[in-house]
Parts: structure tokens; C-alpha cells; sequence
């Protein structure tokens, strides 16, 4: 697979995102797009039914954490829906990765099982203050990233300038997808940690998300095609 622009579908209405994507593949694009918690409670299973049945590739970023158990079936479910990309979260520890990839390991079924690190929401003073974690944002990446690949996971998502590190401490063939992706002529909103899209590829991404520099542009294809420009 090529290292892929992932758009986040940040959306308030169903009907202007199909028609965003619509335009997109009129365009003669076939976006790989992310849905998010928020759209997938709102239009269910049959809006990624919908994206699947136009084979558009999809990362369904539910960041799942919950007993292994109940993640496992959850997973069950899920591997029948021939998405890409499913999100656990890592500090659900060993035994939850570990069901997740179990649940998503049907015969025929390919979906790529990631696990979140540390949202790009967060940094040291927010482990510090509000989860008393000592670590840097940094180290506590690279644990869980650790923990991760031991459990199972594909990969996990992480921010781009931690890619080289992880990669090191695990393999070069665990993914590294990468949110937080601002170009610089973007406004960051409220993420910590962001990298262009060029320092991306500098950093070894196997894949970027990026949504409201796409999504809520003036432009929403002028914006994409510069974003895909910058990436390739």
C-alpha cells in the first residue's frame, strides 16, 4: 500500500460529506478516509458501508478500551467490515491489544490493527498534572509504542517526530501512522505536537491524517490536492 493522505472526516452532516467525497473521486481521487468516534455515532455501520461499497479505504478511529474480553467481540464484528485500520487504545495494556488483534483475525479479513500512544491533545504537563506520569511525553510514547508491538498491534499512531525512535525500538515494519499534521499555512487549533506535511515524510510516516485544514477550507479539494502535493 502507498503511505496514504488520510482525511478525517470532521463533519457535521452526512449528506456534505458524501458529496465532499463524491466530488473528490470526480476529481479522479480515491481519498483514504478516517472516521472518527463522533461520525461513527452519528450515521453507524451503514455510513461505513456506504464508503466501503464505493471501495474507499477506511480507518475507524474508535480508540476501543475496555476489558479484553468485551474487545475482542467488539472486534469479531468489526473484521467483517473490511475496513483498513482500527484503533485500541495502548494504555488498555498487553491483554486488551492482545484480544483486539485476536477478534480482528478472521481468514479473509485484513484490517490493520493500531494502537494510540498519546494524543497529540496532550503534553508533559498534562501527564504531569492531570495523571501524576512522571515520564516526558516522549518516553511515555515509546513505552506503550513498546507495549504495544509486543501485543500484536500493526502499529500505533503517534506523532511524526517520534517515528524514527519507535521504529528503532520496535521494527521498521511497524506502521507509524501520524495525526497532528498541520500544514504551515494551517492553524494548529488545539493540537501540541504538529509537523508539516513535508517534515512527515522526512520522519519515515507511513501515513497522515489530516481534517479541518482539508475539511474546513475555503476550498476543500484545492486544499487536499496542495496537502497530497506537499506529501508526495
Amino acid at each position: 500500500m502507498n503511505k496514504p493522505l488520510i482525511i478525517a472526516l470532521d463533519f457535521q452532516e452526512q449528506t456534505k460529506c458524501l458529496n465532499f467525497l463524491k466530488s473528490l473521486m470526480q476529481q479522479g481521487y480515491k481519498p483514504f478516509v478516517k472516521v472518527g468516534l463522533e461520525m461513527f455515532i452519528n450515521y453507524g455501520q451503514d455510513f461505513i458501508k456506504a464508503l466501503r461499497d464505493w471501495d474507499l479505504p477506511v480507518f475507524l478511529d474508535l480508540k476501543l478500551n475496555d476489558i479484553p474480553n468485551t474487545v475482542e467481540r467488539t472486534c469479531e464484528v468489526i473484521a467483517k467490515w473490511n475496513i483498513t485500520y482500527l484503533t485500541v487504545h495502548a494504555n488498555g495494556g498487553s491483554q486488551m491489544i492482545a484480544a483486539a488483534k485476536r477478534g480482528l483475525q478472521t481468514a479473509d479479513n485484513r484490517t490493520k490493527l493500531l494502537a494510540v500512544t498519546q494524543l497529540t491533545s496532550l503534553d508533559d504537563n498534562d501527564l504531569r498534572n492531570d495523571f501524576k506520569i512522571e515520564m516526558t511525553s516522549q518516553e511515555n510514547v515509546f513505552n506503550l509504542a513498546q507495549l504495544a508491538f509486543k501485543s500484536g498491534a500493526d502499529g500505533v499512531i503517534c506523532s511524526a517526530a517520534e517515528n524514527l525512535e519507535i521504529k528503532a525500538k520496535t521494527s521498521t515494519n511497524f506502521l507509524c501512522i501520524n495525526p497532528g499534521i498541520r500544514p504551515a499555512w494551517s492553524d494548529r487549533n488545539e493540537q501540541k505536537r504538529v509537523v508539516t506535511p513535508t517534515q512527515a515524510k522526512v520522519f519515515q510516516s507511513d501515513g497522515i491524517v489530516v481534517g479541518r485544514p482539508i475539511t474546513q477550507a475555503q476550498n476543500e479539494i484545492e486544499a487536499y490536492r496542495k496537502i497530497q502535493g506537499e506529501w508526495n
